[in-house]
Formats: structure tokens, C-alpha cells, sequence
């Protein structure tokens, strides 16, 4: 077995990895960008070294770096986490050529399942279930169109390489086929540097449902059952679970043979994902991951199995722990991933100091995998994951209502979350009763992504109590008091709450001891983690509760409000928005300016593309106007609220 292990990645899985890892009495080295340089897979790790600027091609991505850090390290092992470098052959050819153990696939099954088309042909050769579609080499968009039609409409376009739903477009009719191929092959050269694209038919409530496999060097290739990961919005994961409900043995079966066979294809070796879409008329293979999986703690939960353990044995020459026949699925878990994104904002991601971050306690059927903690700043340079939340239990039932609960105890504070969306899911009849489709999100939109209701009289109630609470205690000498003490008069106060544009001033009077709130008797006693103890009416209740730079909020029975505070230095600041600019809604890197002075552009209009921890926004002009000053230029950071284009008639 290694002595050392450097984990080439960062965030929840590098320690995720670090703590396998150290239990197995391995040492474990760390690498971290300039922005990372505090963060907890620094602090989880035994060595941590620095490889460059915050920018994951400057460091996490900079191949030559990375294998100079291990050989200094004197690592014997390189564990390459997922996302970055996980599925990159040419940097499992570095690792070998410089002497050190990559802990995954080899790189020929890496090149072999990284083109999704060659891919789709090495599996049509084994008969493993493939979509209709074409997966040649042949690109010009007349012949690609002449394919389209003869799959039949709808048909999904796919980038060949990479994944995650970049480059992806679903189209209804041939006369939408031109402008989603040139959409799909813009962004597919953009993420991934190669804009080849195959069509496929587009299933119209598909479930998407992978199966874990595990090879070793001796010829021996096993599956870990199946999940099901048909919880999406744009084409990402959201909630995942093991086993797939509904699922039948003869089905299971047939899925976990189909998925050795792929693995056993291209020679694999290792933990990989054959990833399957399925609806009545059966299951056909969509693609490969060749990396241990975002969603693998489900599978674990399940069987019982460590498979980053499998992984670093497995790496280490030795023999699968175990045969087929002696896996076995118990119980039921589910993954939800919280992600620093607002889902009212199409899911833009959320950057800035995380003012507090709680996730519940772990039990035997509660598990959190995280790389953040309270104080922790969520960068623009990364992926916007914060945390995933496992809940496992003997039933589904158990395991979802456990799902449920440990939703509501979590909380985020600094920037915006999915955690209520997360909440909506998991309590939806839909998903309770099993089965859903991967169109469950969209489709359930009214729904799940709703706009937060007005706030009743009780969160505005406890958010008064908030401020209170948060004030500096009274001294003995009145005029150093904050409670609200006037001499000879009634003392009142007033707090101007705003959501959005709307306002609810609350007015708050002091009552035998107690702060009378409208027509509420309230009380409050500040605890531990951001909680708040209160009592409306002789009631208490816990509930989340937070000041942070005038905004307070507040989670309670799974709903989150941010109430703000007037901020008369911000507002002196703030400029009046008259709908002449054209403002990067987050930080981001510009990547295509289209937009030149003087130019005529219509409502809609692309002018500016930006990209942010892997998502990319195409701004467009607000209305039919005319371009006055363009403020960016690709490969230029800006800053959220930054102008980019200026519109109205251009200077001379």
C-alpha cells in the first residue's frame, strides 16, 4: 500500500478523500490555489503545498505543476478527486512517465469513453442498448440536419467531449435545427476546446439511471447496483438515490450486466460510472464517467463498502475486496447537493464570505461531505457546490422523511442557496411516490422554484427579535441602554424591513419585560450556530436566525427569508437604475464581447457572454437601442454590478 498520497483536487471531495485516506495510515498532501490557501482541505490534509493563482488553470489544472509538487512531495500516489483533471489522459500518461500511481482508469479506457461518439461505437460492438442516433465523424451541419430528420424529431445535439450539459441542446423541429447545432457548437468549443457534436433521439420523460462498476488488474470487474439521478435542473444533478425506486430485479440485473460489460470493453480498471437513460421501451447507454462520481456516498451507504478504499487498493495492485456475488444492496439513501446559487435567478451562482454555514449533526444515517465552514469565502473560480447532505435509511420512506429534517436544520447565510428548492423536492408528492423523470424540476417550476410568499406577522416578528437580540446588552446607566428607554415617554421604535421593493415596517414597544411586536408578545435567547430561541405568544420555537451586514436571515420549517435593513451609507452610494447598461449580474470571466459603439442591436440580442464557476450567461441587450460604450473585453474579470455596455445614442 502507498505511504503517501497527494490528492490533486479540492473542496469536499479532497476531504473526502483525506479522511479514506488517513485511515487506512496513509499520509495525505494537499494542493491549493492562492484562493484557497485556508481552506479545509488545506487544513484536513498532513502537507498541503501551494501551485499557483486562483484561477483552476493556473494551478488545479496545471498538469506540469501538479506532478512537480508530488515529486518534491515524494508522493507515491495521485488521487485526482473528480471534475479537473479526474477523466484528463494526458495527465495519467505524466503521472506514469514520472514514476507515480494514478489512482484511476488507465488513460487508453479515459480516451476511449472521453468521446462520447467513439464511445457510443465501442458499445454498439459490445451490445450494450444505444439511443438511435448519429455518432460519426462527418460535421457539416446540412448532413447533421439530414440526420436529424431521419431519427425524428425531437433529437438531442450533444458536445462529443466533456459533459455536465455543456453543449447540449434539445431540439422540437427541423426548422430550430441550425440555430441549436451553431448554439451547441459555440458553447461546446468554449468549455471543452472541440465543437463536434452527435444527434441522438431525444426521450421525452426519460429517467437517468447509473450504475457503479469497480475493475481491478486482475481481470475481475463488478457493479455496485444502480442510481437514480433523475432530479435535474439544466441537465445537473440535484438530488440523487440508491436503489433506483421502482426498479425491478430482472431490470437491476440487466442494467448492472450491461454496465460490467461496457467497463470490461475498454479494458477498465478502477471506479467508473455507465451512466443509462430509461423509459418504457427499455434503457440505452449514455455515457461513461472514468472517475469516482459526485453521488458515490449513496452507493456506499447501500452496500457498506469504502469505495475510495477500493479505489487506493485496486490503485495498489490488489484483488477486488470482493466477488459479485457477495455485494449486497440494503436499505435506502439519498444526496442532496447544496450548491451556493439562487434558483430565482435561473440558478446564477452565489459568491462571497459564507456568514454562517450549518449542516446537521452526523448520525449513523446522516452524512455530510463538505470542503466549507463558517467564514469560508465561495470563489468565483469554482464549481458552486457547498455541501452534499446523505440520508440513509432501512426504508425509502425513512430515508427521505430523514432527508427532510436534516434540510431544515441546515442554513446558509452570506450568499443565496438552494436549500429551499432542496426542501420543495424532497417534499413533493411526486418525488415521495418514486419514479420521476428527469423533467420533474421544469416541469414542477410553478411549484418548486415559486417566489417566497409576503412574510407573515411571525417571521417579521422574529426577525425583529433578531436585530434585538444581536444589539449590545444594557448597562447600568440608561443613556448606554439599547432597549428602547426614553425619559418620560412611551418608548417605541420602528424597523423598516424591505424585501425586493416592497417594505413592512415593524413597530416594537417594550412590555413587562417583554418587546410587543404588532399584536405579538415575543421573547429571544441567542444560542449556538446561528439559532435563535424565541417566543411569539408563549410559544417557543428554534429557528435560524442572522444579522449580516443589514440583511437578516431567517430559516424556519424549511423557508428561507432575507429581510433587509435601510443602509443609509449604501443608499447615499446607490446610482439610479435606468435600464441604460447592460451590468454583469455576478463576477465573472468575460469570454465574447459582441457589442461595438454605434452598433443598432434588438431586444434579446447577445452582446456579452460570461462565465462563472461553470456557468455560462449571455447577456443581451435590454431593448432595440443602440450600443453607446462597451466597458470589458474578452478574458477581462469584472465584478458584480460592473457596466459592460452602455446604451443611447453614442458620443461623437
Amino acid at each position: 500500500m502507498f505511504r503517501s498520497l497527494l490528492i490533486a483536487n479540492r473542496g469536499e471531495i479532497a476531504c473526502r478523500v483525506a479522511r479514506t485516506a488517513r485511515r487506512m495510515g496513509i499520509e495525505t498532501i494537499a494542493v491549493y490555489s492562492e484562493a484557497d490557501a485556508r481552506a479545509l482541505h488545506v487544513l484536513a490534509a498532513d502537507r498541503a503545498y501551494p501551485i499557483g493563482a486562483a484561477p483552476a488553470r493556473e494551478s488545479y489544472l496545471n498538469i506540469p505543476r501538479i506532478i512537480e509538487t508530488a515529486l518534491a512531495a515524494g508522493a507515491d500516489a495521485i488521487h485526482p478527486g473528480y471534475g479537473f483533471l479526474s477523466e484528463n489522459p494526458a495527465f495519467a500518461d505524466a503521472c506514469a512517465e514520472a514514476g507515480i500511481v494514478f489512482v484511476g482508469p488507465p488513460a487508453s479506457a479515459m480516451r476511449a469513453m472521453g468521446s462520447k461518439s467513439a464511445a457510443k461505437a465501442l458499445m454498439e460492438k459490445s451490445e450494450v442498448p444505444l439511443l438511435p442516433g448519429y455518432h460519426g465523424d462527418r460535421q457539416d451541419a446540412a448532413f447533421l440536419a439530414d440526420q436529424a430528420a431521419r431519427i425524428g424529431f425531437p433529437v438531442v445535439i450533444k458536445a462529443v467531449s466533456g459533459g455536465g450539459g455543456r453543449g447540449m441542446r434539445v431540439v422540437a423541429s427541423a426548422t430550430e435545427f441550425a440555430a441549436a447545432l451553431e448554439s451547441a457548437r459555440q458553447e461546446a468549443a468554449s468549455a471543452f476546446g472541440d465543437d463536434r457534436v452527435l444527434v441522438e433521439r431525444y426521450l421525452q420523460r426519460p429517467r437517468h439511471i447509473e450504475v457503479q462498476v469497480f475493475a481491478d488488474t486482475h481481470g475481475n470487474a463488478v457493479h455496485l447496483f444502480e442510481r437514480d439521478c433523475s432530479a435535474q435542473r439544466r441537465h445537473q444533478k440535484v438530488l440523487e438515490e440508491a436503489p433506483a425506486p421502482g426498479l425491478s430485479s430482472a431490470q437491476r440485473e440487466q442494467m448492472g450486466s450491461a454496465a460490467v460489460a461496457a467497463a470490461k470493453a475498454v479494458g477498465y480498471v478502477g471506479a467508473g460510472t455507465v451512466e443509462f437513460v430509461a423509459d418504457t421501451d427499455g434503457f440505452f447507454f449514455l455515457e461513461m464517467n472514468t472517475r469516482l462520481q459526485v453521488e458515490h456516498p449513496v452507493t456506499e451507504m447501500i452496500t457498506g463498502f469504502d469505495l475510495v478504499e477500493w479505489q487506493l487498493r485496486v490503485a495498489a495492485g490488489e484483488v477486488l475486496p470482493v466477488a459479485q456475488s457477495a455485494i449486497t444492496l440494503t436499505g435506502h439513501a439519498i444526496e442532496a447537493r447544496i450548491y451556493a446559487e439562487d434558483p430565482a435567478r435561473d440558478f446564477a451562482p452565489s459568491v462571497g464570505r459564507l456568514a454562517l454555514f450549518r449542516t446537521p449533526i452526523e448520525t449513523d444515517g446522516v452524512r455530510v461531505d463538505t470542503g466549507f465552514a463558517t467564514g469560508d469565502t465561495v470563489s468565483i473560480h469554482y464549481d458552486a457546490m457547498l455541501a452534499k447532505l446523505i440520508c440513509y435509511g432501512p426504508t425509502r420512506d425513512t430515508a427521505l422523511r430523514r432527508m427532510q429534517q436534516a434540510l431544515a436544520d441546515c442554513a446558509v447565510v452570506g450568499v443565496a442557496s438552494n436549500l429551499d428548492l432542496l426542501g420543495r423536492i424532497a417534499a413533493h408528492a411526486d418525488f415521495a411516490a418514486g419514479g420521476i423523470d428527469t423533467g420533474f424540476i421544469a416541469r414542477e417550476g410553478a411549484t418548486l422554484l415559486a417566489a417566497q410568499t409576503a412574510p407573515p406577522a411571525d417571521i417579521l416578528a422574529m426577525a425583529a427579535l433578531t436585530v434585538l437580540s444581536a444589539e449590545p446588552p444594557a448597562g447600568d446607566d440608561p443613556w448606554d441602554s439599547t432597549d428602547l428607554w426614553w425619559l418620560n415617554t412611551t418608548p417605541a421604535r420602528v424597523l423598516e424591513f424591505t424585501d425586493g421593493e416592497t417594505s413592512y415596517p415593524v413597530s416594537i414597544t417594550r412590555e413587562d419585560g417583554k418587546w410587543r411586536i404588532g399584536d405579538i408578545l415575543g421573547n429571544a435567547e441567542r444560542l449556538d450556530g446561528g439559532r435563535l430561541r424565541v417566543s411569539l405568544n408563549g410559544v417557543w420555537r428554534t429557528v435560524s436566525a442572522m444579522l449580516d451586514q443589514h440583511v437578516v436571515t431567517l430559516r424556519d420549517h424549511g423557508s428561507t427569508w432575507r429581510l433587509t435593513l435601510p443602509d443609509p451609507l449604501a443608499a447615499a452610494d446607490e446610482e439610479e437604475d435606468a435600464g441604460d447598461r447592460l451590468v454583469a449580474p455576478i463576477p465573472g470571466l468575460v469570454t465574447q464581447v459582441m457589442a461595438t459603439v454605434g452598433d443598432h442591436v434588438v431586444r434579446g440580442q447577445v452582446l456579452v457572454v460570461l462565465e462563472a464557476m461553470k456557468t455560462v450567461f449571455r447577456l443581451s441587450a435590454p431593448a432595440d437601442t443602440i450600443v453607446a460604450s462597451v466597458s470589458c473585453a474578452a478574458g477581462e474579470m469584472v465584478q458584480e454590478g460592473q457596466m459592460l455596455v452602455g446604451f443611447g445614442e453614442a458620443a461623437d
